[in-house]
């Protein structure tokens, strides 16, 4: 299956690296970092997991009590923030980072994932295929460039929702991939999966289907528009947060991408970027402490700042941090982030209106 051979593929490059590459190893990022970060808290964990739902429930009940128009775009956008954060904590959950206990991991995962039509294994698997990749071209799963001529040839359905709307991509994602990327993350035979996965994923997409149909009974019970008020805006609020948030973790003019056997483990794990969210950090769980993430995945999210500070010193220039404001940081990485060109390594993402007029 095709994560067995890219995640075979990870491993085998990340044990060969050369190490003249980068003036330090893996074994001297993680010396420099305090061992206690490498040790999730369950109660710690669960804390923030049921801060989450408290909050949620909370917001849900305010606004139920208010019923006021002039208080629902408030509702929306607070409560579709914290879907986001609930989002988050299912994230650490699929890393094996909220516990060291696989079925809590499940449990809350599924917990976390399923009220927002999240199918939990589905989605871990694919996010592991893409912490095993990042920032290679032919094997990374999210995120990644497409090529010029790639570009030149997509058909524009798919670059409205690639290029024109990239903050709307995430549930079409779930159904069908990025570009060149076959698979469903709902259908166990996908590539994405191995045969040992099965029920994984079978167990992810009943419980996604039972809660499309809990939303149905809703509609039915109460009305399209009650369902429009309480959950599809909010939905929509997390989907833009969430593709937000994850376009601008690998999506950056000068953020490097390799092909064939320029990449390795270490060397893609630093195409991240650290982004600053302003007070929305302890919201979202510090998700855009990415770059520590990156290279040490089993690591909590409430670890990740101190691990950033130890890491920072070690890796210098190769540490990528961005304090624009994100508005403006979105802008430029749409305008400017189109394709990569057809050959290299490494190479730069582009924007398509110069490479126009110098064919031109």
């Amino acid at each position: 299956m095709q994560s067995n051979t890219v995640l075979k593929q990870a491993t085998i490059t990340a044990s060969s690296t050369p190490k003249e590459e980068l003036p330090f190893t893996l074994q001297d990022l993680k010396a420099a970092i305090p061992a206690y970060c490498f040790e999730p808290s369950v109660w710690k964990s669960l804390s923030y997991f049921f801060l989450d739902i408290g909050i949620i429930a909370g917001f849900y009940a305010i606004a139920y009590k208010l019923d006021s128009w002039f208080f629902f775009p408030i509702f929306w956008l607070l409560q579709g923030t914290m879907f986001w954060a609930l989002f988050v904590v299912g994230h650490d959950c699929g890393h094996g980072s909220f516990s060291k206990i696989k079925w809590l991991n499940n449990l809350i995962g599924h917990l976390s994932h399923t009220p927002i039509l999240v199918p939990f294994h589905g989605w871990r698997i694919s996010h592991r295929t893409h912490h095993a990749n990042t920032g290679s071209l032919e094997t990374d799963e999210s995120w990644y460039p497409v090529s010029q001529s790639k570009y030149e040839q997509m058909p524009w359905y798919e670059k409205l929702f690639r290029f024109n709307l990239p903050l709307l991509a995430y549930p079409l994602y779930l159904f069908k991939r990025s570009s060149d990327r076959d698979g469903s993350h709902f259908m166990p035979n996908s590539p994405l999966f191995r045969p040992s996965e099965k029920w994984d994923v079978v167990t992810s997409s009943t419980l996604w289907v039972l809660m499309v149909a809990f939303l149905g009974g809703l509609t039915f019970q109460f009305g399209w528009l009650f369902l429009v008020k309480y959950y599809l805006v909010p939905y929509v609020v997390f989907v833009m947060w969430l593709d937000l948030v994850t376009f601008l973790h690998h999506t950056e003019p000068d953020i490097p991408w390799y092909r064939g056997d320029d990449w390795y483990f270490l060397k893609g794990a630093l195409s991240t970027i650290d982004r600053d969210y302003g007070f929305i950090n302890p919201i979202h769980h510090d998700i855009g402490t990415h770059v520590a993430h990156h290279i040490f995945l089993n690591m909590p999210h409430y670890h990740l700042k101190t691990a950033t500070e130890a890491i920072k010193p070690v890796l210098g220039e190769y540490y990528r941090c961005s304090n624009k404001p994100i508005l403006t940081s979105f802008i430029r990485s749409y305008w400017a982030c189109r394709f990569v060109a057809d050959q290299g390594s490494p190479v730069y993402y582009e924007p398509a209106r110069i490479r126009a007029k110098t064919k031109a």
